[in-house]
């Protein structure tokens, strides 16, 4: 058996990793091994599950929609049964940003998969799109532009090697656009027009920052991108990257054609073709507006980028402390009674974990995280500052934080002086609800230990 078929040996247990992207289109999933500074992915499972186009018009995921993706999701817990549970992460996208129920089917959905799942802002969303696609491409002087294209969003990242210099994310896709304007799969050119011009006024506000940033050589990720290069190249419109000259004439050939169905292009898939359109509309407009000449397909995206921030965390690189301690430095936070905070809370801590049931990693990471940030509302006004704390990080953007690790964090902070509202635990998902009760207790303790905000010993 090849090993990109065999499922992982006992010991590889600690080196084998799993990343599961829970797009607005399809569902994706890797699975690494990384051992001596080395990354192959050993097995890949794709289903074009549809998401975003199961959103009725009250916002809500359709039963049938719902039911499709926790089949998946069920066949990918298979895979992970061999998998240490801190080597895997799972995430949602722009769909479940959107759906009104999200909140009750990631419920169903964890259960499904056997593991908790978050979901990403569209700009973290971003940040991981662009860690996956320069892995995956050789290293070159100067800096990228990289596009993603998404059933529901567009990520536009600009950086150079590992550092990000500008990243943004808009509300269109490849589904988004084909379902408003390309419904039943009919294409006319009027109908192009239409989908053309609002693609353009979504990349107007921001066309003009990018510009200004610059690029070297720009890259596309994900489906949309890498099947258009691979019709392109095998229509003879271009040799190997995706040009202005031959998006017009995989436009031209779609207008022939009149509907999704009649494509007939070698290198798009039947699964594909139905929201095709729509991601061919934005990546033209796309090109158009940033007046990009050449663009090349990359391997890595979101899902090779839940990897690489992985290792990242389990080598001392974590975003996450990277973002605190830029949020210490932009608030002004008193470092020595942070660390005074931060050292008590943790020694507590360490006596009640286990009793508490506290051992998992996040909780030991969010204490620490909030005896770090519990004061930056300091920087707004000292009456009420909890409250304007708790308010910046529910806002913020965070790299590396999950919008429920955020809002974890920010009701820490909410909760570490004045009045603990019992309502606050309980609007919490399990087993949070119960044990951010117990974290903030750790906090509110601490924080009064040192209430002085001098080095005294405790008693």
């Amino acid at each position: 058996m090849s090993s990109a078929g065999r499922a992982p040996q006992p010991e590889d247990r600690r080196q084998v990793m799993a990343a599961i992207d829970l797009g607005s289109n399809s569902f994706h999933m890797i699975v690494a091994r990384y051992e001596h500074g080395q990354l192959t992915v050993i097995d890949r499972l794709r289903e074009m599950v549809r998401l975003a186009g199961g959103l009725g018009k009250d916002g809500r995921i359709k039963r049938d929609a719902a039911e499709r993706a926790l089949q998946c999701l069920g066949r990918f817990g298979q895979r992970l049964a061999d998998i240490a549970p801190e080597n895997i992460r799972a995430v949602g996208t722009n769909a479940l940003r959107k759906a009104k129920n999200a909140s009750d089917f990631l419920s169903e959905a964890e259960y499904a998969l056997g593991h908790s799942i978050e979901v990403v802002s569209g700009r973290e969303e971003a940040r991981l799109v662009y860690l996956g696609a320069v892995h995956s491409i050789p290293d070159q002087v100067g800096s990228r532009l990289v596009v993603d294209i998404g059933g529901g969003s567009t990520e536009l990242i600009i950086g150079q090697q590992l550092e990000i210099h500008e990243r943004i994310s808009l509300y269109m896709g490849c589904v988004s656009l084909t379902e408003k304007y390309f419904p039943n799969g009919k294409i006319t050119a009027k109908r192009w027009k239409r989908a053309r011009v609002a693609a353009s006024l979504e990349l107007e506000p921001i066309t003009e920052t990018l510009r200004q940033q610059g690029w070297e050589g720009a890259i596309g990720t994900s489906g949309t991108i890498r099947t258009t290069q691979a019709v392109v190249r095998a229509q003879g419109w271009s040799d190997n990257a995706i040009t202005p000259a031959a998006l017009a004439s995989l436009r031209d050939h779609m207008l022939a054609a009149g509907n999704s169905g009649s494509f007939g292009l070698e290198g798009l898939s039947t699964e594909r073709a139905p929201v095709f359109v729509g991601g061919v509309v934005v990546l033209q407009a796309v090109c158009e507006a940033l007046e990009i000449s050449t663009m090349r397909a990359a391997k890595g995206a979101l899902r090779e980028g839940l990897i690489y921030d992985m290792i990242g965390r389990m080598s001392d690189e974590d975003a996450r402390d990277r973002s605190v301690r830029s949020l210490q430095k932009r608030y002004h936070v008193d470092g020595g009674q942070a660390r005074r905070v931060e050292h008590t809370a943790m020694m507590m801590f360490s006596q009640v974990k286990a009793d508490w049931q506290l051992e998992d990693a996040l909780s030991r990471e969010l204490l620490t995280w909030s005896a770090r940030v519990h004061e930056i509302g300091l920087g707004i006004a000292h009456a009420q500052y909890h409250k304007h704390g708790a308010y910046l990080l529910e806002h913020s953007d965070l790299a590396g934080f999950s919008n429920r690790e955020r809002h974890l964090l920010a009701t820490m902070v909410l909760a570490h002086r004045r009045k603990m509202r019992s309502a606050v635990f309980k609007a919490l998902p399990s087993p949070w609800s119960k044990r951010l009760i117990y974290l903030s207790a750790l906090l509110r303790l601490s924080v009064l230990f040192h209430r002085s905000r001098t080095n005294a010993a405790l008693p």
